[in-house]
């Protein structure tokens, strides 16, 4: 349950984009994009910062350093990058290519957070146990405030779904529904 956001609250969206809506999501990947939306408008409206990260698993040093053929990623058409047209951004949002599961690999988020006092981080997006997860959990080493909008993260294995937002994030922020949320950020 939210039970309040900070003054300086971001969104931090992970991997809606063209390629990643393509697997088979546990959740109608519809409703997980509407309530994305209904976030971006929100932090829009609020003038809050809007973290839009993709992922580029072709760039990953897994690709050298795995040995297993299934691990490799080689290439990808360039709409497979592209953000899910959904997910309405501005010119001033920030965006940020990720090679692994976790957006902070990317300095470039943690340095663009901290330029605007950035205390609290809103996650949402798609994968619950992969890059959502994973952001999050570094994301609390950072001292980031978190909170999970549950209604709109998915993951590609319910199983993995239920365990991250039952047992890993409530160790690590808050979690509650999109609605809730943006009451809370309408309250701050």
């Amino acid at each position: 349950m939210v039970t309040s956001l900070d003054k300086k609250t971001a969104l931090v969206l992970i991997d809606l984009q063209k390629g990643i809506m393509q697997f088979p999501i546990a959740k109608p990947v519809n409703e997980i994009l509407e309530k994305a939306a209904a976030l971006v408008s929100a932090f829009h409206k609020a003038n809050l910062p809007v973290v839009v990260v993709n992922v580029d698993p072709t760039k990953s040093l897994l690709n050298t350093l795995r040995t297993d053929a299934n691990a490799k990623f080689t290439s990808f058409p360039d709409e497979w990058f592209e953000i899910a047209p959904e997910i309405k951004t501005i010119e001033s949002d920030i965006f940020i290519t990720k090679h692994t599961w976790n957006a902070f690999t990317n300095p470039n988020l943690d340095i663009e957070l901290k330029k605007r006092g950035i205390t609290g981080i809103v996650l949402a997006g798609i994968s619950t146990s992969v890059g959502v997860e994973g952001t999050a959990r570094a994301a609390s080493e950072y001292g980031y405030n978190i909170t999970f909008a549950e209604d709109a993260i998915a993951d590609t294995n319910a199983d993995a779904h239920e365990h991250s937002i039952k047992r890993i994030f409530p160790r690590l922020g808050e979690v509650d529904e999109v609605d809730k949320i943006i009451d809370a950020l309408s309250a701050r």
